[in-house]
């Protein structure tokens, strides 16, 4: 049972003692692949950036800062109400500025218009999806035609987890979230090995292609 409970707070963490302390956890251990997720999207000053999954919005303090242009804008989606909550009021003076705007909804359902992002990243986020296909095609639906969308991951990590029945079914696996954006639309997807800090991790890239 205790598996359980754990796998349902990593997924959409609760204002509870063990929504607490996985927010401490993903402080601690997202930050080097919330730095690479930003740093490998190529963001430029006026462009529009989203973040799926953003939890206490570290990742959104880093993309902030490069978004230097009058037009630049970040967007934040996450499905816990406690993750949205707290990165709302760490982030309050980015949201009160207009710079940043902060959704609580479903990634396969995002309030946001046809072809009006740039850039997306998210880490340690899809594996929690129950549908990578309609998460898939809802990303892709935002996104402008040639954005580029960055995953990271720690895969080692990850896959101890999968063996520990922290994930339900098997979305966690690389192959599977990579084959539902080339079934969504996306091109040039591929998984690169990267390291930094003696920390090793992996990045996801793929680019959103619309044809006629």
């Amino acid at each position: 049972m205790w598996v359980e409970k754990i796998s349902q707070q990593l997924g959409r963490p609760t204002r509870s003692v063990a929504g607490w302390l996985i927010s401490k956890f993903l402080k601690v251990n997202n930050q080097i692949v919330e730095e690479r997720a930003v740093s490998h999207c190529g963001i430029q000053p006026g462009d529009t950036v989203l973040e799926l999954g953003h939890g206490p919005g570290l990742g959104l303090q880093f993309a902030a800062k490069m978004l230097t242009g009058p037009r630049g804008h970040l967007i934040g989606v996450d499905y816990s109400e406690y993750m949205h909550q707290m990165a709302s009021k760490r982030l309050k003076d980015l949201v009160a500025s207009g710079k940043l705007t902060l959704h609580h909804c479903d990634v396969a359902a995002m309030p946001l218009g046809d072809n009006s992002v740039d850039k997306v990243f998210h880490c340690n986020c899809y594996y929690f999806w129950p549908d990578l296909r309609k998460g898939g095609a809802e990303i892709h639906r935002v996104m402008k035609p040639g954005g580029r969308m960055v995953t990271t991951l720690i895969l080692s990590r990850i896959t101890d987890a999968g063996k520990k029945n922290l994930f339900s079914g098997e979305n966690w696996h690389p192959d599977a979230y990579m084959a539902a954006l080339r079934d969504s639309g996306f091109i040039d997807v591929r998984m690169e090995d990267k390291c930094d800090k003696d920390v090793a991790y992996q990045v996801i890239f793929a680019t959103a292609s619309k044809g006629n």
